[in-house]
C-alpha cells in the first residue's frame, strides 16, 4: 500500500472499534479503517517512501492478515478470551491490504487531565509525526486526526505489527544493528521535549524497522525529557543528523507542525534544535532521573 492510499484511508475510511487497549494511561482502541464501498482500491503494492523506509501499512494490513505471528504491542482485550484473540493474527485481522488497515485511536474524550499538558494530547501525535516526516527520520507512524470517529475527534495512528515480546530493553540487547536508528530516536526525543519514552513505546516492525509510538506527552516549552534511551549518551551525531536539526534550528517549526502548539511551544523547540545541533552528541542524564514511570 502506497503512503498516499494509507493516507486517504485513515482520513476517509469507515471506523470500526475492535478493542481497547489494557494498561493505557488513557483511553485508547483498536480500530479498523476499511473503505467506503463506494471506493475502489487504486494505486499498486511497494514501499511507500522514497529510499529505504518501509510503510509500515504493509506489515500492519498484510502480514497480520495472512497469519504472522506478531500481535499488537499493546493487545486489546476482547472477551471472552483476550488472550488467545490478542496473539491469533489468523483470525484477528484486516482481510485485505488495500481497503483495510488497523490503527490506534485516541480520542480527546478519553483523556485523563493533566496539570502540564492542556486537553488535546492528540495534536501533539499528529504533530509528532509530521515533525519526524519533516526530518526524514521516519520515526513515528503515520498519523491524522479524525473528527469522525466514535468517540469523536482523536488521533488514528496506522497500526505496527510489533512482537509484543520485544520492547527498547530487548531491541537494544538483541539487535544492535539498530543502534543508528535508537541514537536518531533519541535525538527526536530531545527536540521533542518527549515526557514519556518507556521501552514499549519502542517498536521493531517485522521488517526490523525502529518505530516510535506515543508522543501525546511531548512538545511542552518546560524541559521535561524522561526517556529511557540513554546508553547512547556522549555519542556522537551523525552530520547528516546534526545537519537536519541545524535546519530545524534556523527555519522553525513547519507551519503544519506550528499550528498543532503553542507559540511558546514551537519556540522552545527551535531552541532545544539549536542547543542540540551546537552540542553536537547526545546529552546525558547527569541527575540520573529523568527516566518515565514505569519503564515499560
Amino acid at each position: 500500500m502506497r503512503a498516499e492510499r494509507a493516507d486517504e484511508l485513515l482520513r476517509t475510511g469507515e471506523i470500526t472499534l475492535l478493542g481497547q487497549l489494557a494498561r493505557s494511561s488513557n483511553e485508547t482502541f483498536l480500530v479498523e479503517v476499511r473503505a467506503p464501498a463506494s471506493q475502489s482500491a487504486t494505486g499498486t503494492d511497494g514501499d511507500a517512501r522514497t529510499g529505504a523506509v518501509p510503510d509500515p501499512a504493509a506489515a500492519a494490513c498484510s502480514a497480520l492478515a495472512t497469519g504472522d505471528n506478531a500481535a499488537p504491542a499493546d493487545a486489546p482485550v476482547p472477551a471472552p478470551d483476550p488472550d488467545h484473540a490478542a496473539h491469533d493474527g489468523a483470525s484477528f485481522g484486516p482481510p485485505d491490504s488495500d481497503t483495510a488497515c488497523w490503527a490506534i485511536y485516541k480520542p480527546e474524550l478519553g483523556e485523563r487531565p493533566l496539570h502540564d499538558f492542556p486537553p488535546g494530547l492528540y495534536r501533539r501525535e499528529r504533530a509528532a509525526y509530521l515533525l519526524s516526516e519533516a526530518l526524514g527520520w521516519g520515526i513515528v507512524p503515520l498519523t491524522v486526526i479524525r473528527d469522525d470517529a466514535p468517540f469523536g475527534t482523536g488521533s488514528l495512528q496506522l497500526f505496527v505489527a510489533a512482537d509484543p515480546r520485544e520492547h527498547y530493553f530487548t531491541i537494544v540487547e538483541d539487535h544492535p544493528d539498530t543502534h543508528t536508528a535508537l541514537r536518531t530516536m533519541a535525538a527526536f526525543d530531545v527536540i521533542t521535549n518527549n515526557t514519556d519514552r518507556k521501552s514499549g513505546h519502542v517498536l521493531r516492525g517485522p521488517d526490523g524497522w525502529i518505530w516510535g509510538i506515543d508522543h501525546g506527552l511531548c512538545f511542552a516549552a518546560a524541559f521535561k525529557l524522561r526517556t529511557v534511551i540513554w546508553e547512547f549518551a556522549h555519542d556522537p551525531l551523525p552530520p547528516e543528523l546534526v545537519s537536519d536539526i541545524a535546519a530545524l534550528a534556523e527555519n522553525g517549526a513547519p507551519p503544519e507542525v506550528a499550528e498543532l502548539l503553542t507559540t511558546e511551544e514551537t519556540g522552545a523547540l527551535r531552541r532545544r534544535a539549536r542547543a542540540l545541533a551546537l552540542l553536537g552528541r547526545l546529552p546525558e542524564d547527569r541527575s540520573g532521573m529523568r527516566y518515565p514511570w514505569p519503564l515499560v
